[in-house]
């Protein structure tokens, strides 16, 4: 009896995970997706009815703009938080004296919650109290900073708060994949007088493309599932200028009973993060196989 325990207590004290995966993971997943197939509204139906759920959804014009302005939080999102993670992370790594501060710093708005960081920055580019009322304080009345109530460029307040959160953590994977690279071919290449640019830019920024590769999958999930960042600061407004797929899909569900387009919505959003992980997560095996 101690043999057999010895020898399946893994898999029984892995069971009740395992299970709870099963159900409220992989089973709400298929749930939703045979939700989606129906004209399920407020309450849900079961009687499959194809693509209909799919239709409406690309007809939408609600889900037309969360989806542009999916591409263009996600593209400057992941871009701004690289090019300013990478160079923070460059700077740090020149070992100058208040490194520990500055990583301290750079890495608090990563502990923050996306709730906190959406309010403080709503407060922040609030026109009548923050930027523009300070600024406008000091004797410039002409200036004006009202992006988070202009609809045309609202969708950038968000950028901007959640580059402020990001940039902190890139920094940190860059840094840790700086600290790794191998001394002595940066020594050999100070030797044969290479400038300090040219060996981050042709020796040792080559050699991290998978921090560069894990980076962008981090950050494009986290870009893809915003929620609570557009909720704090925006509210999906004004209108629904800054709406993105995980509000549309909360509005649906929540404000407007529509668990149909809820659950189509969803389904979209989980094949757009598998089309960047999948790739990714073959790429990995296959070189762990070769």
């Amino acid at each position: 009896m101690s043999e057999w325990l010895e020898r399946h207590i893994p898999k029984i004290v892995m069971a009740p995970s395992f299970v709870a995966i099963m159900i409220f993971v992989y089973g709400f997943i298929g749930w939703t997706a045979w939700v989606s197939l129906t004209r399920s509204r407020l309450l849900p139906k079961y009687e499959v009815e194809g693509f209909f759920q799919y239709g409406r959804l690309f007809a939408a014009p609600r889900w037309d703009t969360a989806m542009n302005n999916l591409f263009i939080f996600g593209t400057l999102f992941i871009l701004i938080s690289m090019v300013l993670g990478l160079l923070i992370a460059i700077l740090l790594d020149q070992k100058i004296r208040t490194e520990g501060v500055l990583r301290t710093v750079y890495l608090y708005p990563m502990a923050l919650s996306m709730i906190v960081t959406g309010t403080a920055w709503k407060w922040i580019l609030n026109p009548g109290l923050g930027i523009e009322s300070v600024v406008q304080g000091w004797g410039f009345e002409n200036f004006e900073f009202d992006w988070l109530v202009n609809p045309d460029y609202a969708i950038y307040t968000v950028v901007i708060a959640g580059v402020w959160q990001a940039s902190g953590f890139v920094m940190a994977l860059f840094l840790a994949g700086l600290r790794s690279v191998d001394q002595e071919i940066i020594k050999a290449a100070q030797v044969d007088g290479i400038p300090t640019r040219r060996i981050y830019s042709a020796i040792i920024i080559p050699s991290m493309a998978p921090i560069f590769l894990s980076a962008f999958i981090v950050l494009s999930h986290l870009a893809i599932k915003s929620f609570d960042l557009v909720i704090a600061l925006t509210g999906g407004g004004p209108g629904y200028a800054t709406d993105l797929p995980a509000t549309y899909m909360y509005a649906m569900a929540f404000s407007r009973g529509d668990i149909g387009q809820a659950a189509s919505s969803a389904m979209i959003m989980m094949l757009v993060v598998f089309t960047i992980v999948v790739p990714y997560l073959y790429s990995e095996l296959r070189a762990k196989n070769d």
